[in-house]
């Protein structure tokens, strides 16, 4: 089970769901391609829901030495279900910029993500490995 898409593929085994999954591994930017992958996947099927599953753990020894110093120390795991939302819900757009050298995370992406969704502020940004993410809302109409 030491492979990214082992528990999915588990889970789709015992569920018996035939449906394709996919797996992501990109470091401290890893939640913020999945988000965006999930929302690529409900752009090309807005009739069927998507589940994202995120989960990161630090590495025990002695592979800790590979760590980065911007990853948490804390494990971490999400689960959110996107769907199209309906009139008058809001739409969360994601979008990302390249980070400078210079700028240091200050955080853990998935943290800056919850506190945004949980506040209900208007937009947001979380730290990531090589990219910069930022989240708004905008009133959906259709």
């Amino acid at each position: 089970m030491c492979v990214h898409h082992g528990l999915a593929g588990l889970l789709s085994i015992h569920s018996g769901n035939r449906k394709g999954h996919t797996a992501l591994a990109a470091g401290a930017d890893s939640f913020g391609y999945g988000l965006l992958e999930a929302a690529a996947c409900l752009a090309e099927r807005p009739d069927e829901p998507v589940l994202l599953l995120y989960g990161d753990e630090p590495l025990p020894e002695p592979y800790d030495a590979f760590r980065d110093q911007h990853e948490t120390a804390l494990p971490v795991t999400l689960a959110l279900a996107l769907a199209p939302p309906d009139r008058g819900e809001d739409t969360i757009m994601v979008s990302a910029v390249s980070r400078g050298p210079e700028d240091q995370p200050a955080g853990c992406v998935v943290s800056s993500f919850l506190r945004f969704l949980l506040s209900g502020q208007h937009s947001a940004d979380g730290p990531g490995g090589r990219m910069h993410w930022n989240w708004s809302r905008t009133a959906h109409a259709a």
